[in-house]
């Protein structure tokens, strides 16, 4: 019979006597891509803590249904904690959304949805996600649009929210590296943050993101 002292034993503590910390456990929840599919609210705003400051996006489900969804429940499972904003091009866009531990990667890569319609353009501030040329190639990047990327819509691009609040923030993001980085994703994606603090120093990162409404 399990006594009365270990059910009063805290969570966290239980946490500790199995080996994980409150942070690894949460990663462990971000590795079964299959168990976090849960209907976003039709609006909602995703608050994102950074080494700049902070910025919010809000999201309407009807412009991309099955973005917002995904959005919803990366930003909720902390997915987006201590994810570095790898691209920064000025007058283009600022692209995020590669996990810093190599196991969750390696969960999401493959973890693709459907495309949504194009409803809304690109247009500044709008968020999108990043996709390759196949169809139903999104995972979990996204971008910012920091000018009018309409040009994006007719290629499948299709924005799923809008930055309300922070827009100096991203602005401030650190654009020393450009492009550079974008190439290495393999590399990012199999050694994590370990390799972008070492190749690209000076990145910034979104420390922390949660659901605010």
């Amino acid at each position: 019979m399990v006594s009365r002292l270990n059910r009063l034993v805290p969570i966290a503590m239980l946490l500790l006597l199995a080996g994980l910390t409150p942070a690894l456990a949460e990663e462990g929840s971000l590795l079964n891509p299959d168990a976090l599919t849960e209907q976003a609210p039709d609006m909602f705003k995703a608050k994102f803590e950074t080494t700049k400051g902070d910025f919010v996006i809000e999201v309407h489900r009807d412009w991309a249904p099955l973005g917002a969804d995904r959005f919803y429940n990366l930003v909720k499972a902390g997915f987006y904690n201590d994810v570095a904003f790898f691209r920064v091009v000025p007058r283009f866009v600022v692209q995020f959304g590669i996990h810093g531990n190599p196991e969750v990667s390696k969960a999401w890569r493959e973890a693709n949805i459907q495309d949504d319609p194009v409803k809304e353009s690109n247009k500044k501030w709008y968020v999108t996600y990043a996709k390759s040329n196949r169809p139903h190639s999104r995972t979990t990047q996204v971008f910012i649009n920091l000018r009018n990327n309409s040009s994006l819509d007719a290629m499948g691009f299709a924005p799923f929210g809008v930055v309300s609040e922070g827009t100096d923030v991203i602005l401030a993001l650190n654009d020393k590296y450009n492009e550079q980085p974008t190439g290495q994703q393999g590399q990012m994606m199999m050694q994590g943050n370990a390799y972008l603090k070492e190749t690209f120093p000076d990145l910034d990162y979104s420390v922390k993101a949660s659901i605010v409404e």
